[in-house]
């Protein structure tokens, strides 16, 4: 079940970026820690296959590390990230949560724990790619993150943030390391608000490139909000065509990425076993072409959409 991954960083650390529906928390890392193998367990039992962490996630690396030890299973897929660094501690009250940097030392550091995910990790990425970070422009960096690729039998890969991903994307695209393409997975930022994917996605795809989705959900801001008074219609389409094919709206989001830009994966943020369960019934149905019409002209310009995502707190 190749579509639907799920993403760990909800499950690895307490707080993040998002419009949080249920408001309670577990103070206790030992139950938010057995709640995550939970969401793991749940995932797995219903057919998922990809898992994607990154060290910035908490715990959640080390969390999936020691859950995939538990299986034999060949079919199971791991892409991590290195570059981030989680600093808040689990406290919901931090100002900081992660810090980045992207150097080598970064990269060797990181690698020696990430590595421990072999045989199941298919792909290293590099976290959050930007161009003020330098990554695309360090030769150092770039030239061991090929000899990690050739070595070590993994993907190189990026995940982009931000109005100009698709500028880092193009930028990542003509990176080549002895005259070969470094990057092979990029994981991008998309969704029924955010559409500039689509301006580079069939040049991905041309080329041999795999896409996965994050972020489908919009950080929460496809469900109906009284703070988003501009989405009305948004919400009055999205809760429409969740009845018709009886899940939620989040089903509706999930499946709307997986058929209009046909990606590798798509990231679920499952926090817990019902809200994967929830999720992966987007594979119950298809949608038909006038509702991804619908739902395409939903679309905002690339600068609105991160100014509003920059305003979300950490829940």
């Amino acid at each position: 079940m190749k579509k639907i991954g799920l993403g760990t960083a909800a499950i690895g650390r307490p707080q993040y970026i998002n419009i949080k529906q249920d408001k309670t928390e577990d103070e206790d890392l030992d139950v938010f820690r057995e709640r995550g193998l939970k969401v793991l367990d749940t995932a797995y039992e219903k057919g998922v296959r990809y898992f994607d962490t990154a060290p910035g996630y908490g715990m959640a690396e080390q969390l999936l590390l020691d859950w995939v030890q538990t299986k034999a299973d060949d079919s199971i897929e791991i892409a991590t990230k290195w570059g981030y660094t989680y600093v808040a501690n689990f406290d919901p009250k931090a100002t900081i949560h992660e810090v980045k940097d992207h150097s080598l030392n970064q990269l060797l550091k990181q690698w020696q724990i990430s590595k421990e995910l072999k045989p199941y990790l298919s792909t290293l990425q590099v976290h959050s790619a930007t161009f003020e970070s330098g990554i695309l422009q360090d030769e150092k960096v770039l030239n061991k993150l090929a000899e990690l690729k050739a070595n070590q039998d993994i993907r190189i890969g990026i995940t982009t943030t931000g109005d100009n991903q698709i500028e880092v994307l193009q930028a990542a695209m003509d990176t080549l390391v002895q005259g070969i393409p470094l990057f092979e997975v990029y994981q991008v930022t998309y969704n029924i608000l955010d559409h500039s994917l689509t301006t580079i996605a069939d040049k991905l795809l041309e080329s041999g490139k795999r896409i996965v989705i994050k972020e489908a959900l919009a950080n929460g801001r496809v469900f109906r909000n009284s703070s988003y008074p501009a989405y009305q219609a948004m919400y009055d389409a999205l809760e429409k065509m969740a009845q018709k094919y009886e899940v939620g709206v989040d089903a509706i989001a999930l499946r709307y990425c997986m058929d209009s830009i046909n990606p590798y994966a798509v990231l679920s943020g499952a926090s817990a076993p019902i809200q994967i369960e929830e999720n992966l019934k987007a594979f119950n149905f298809q949608l038909d072409e006038q509702e991804l019409s619908i739902l395409k002209a939903f679309s905002l310009d690339p600068k609105l959409y991160w100014s509003e995502r920059k305003k979300l707190d950490w829940n």
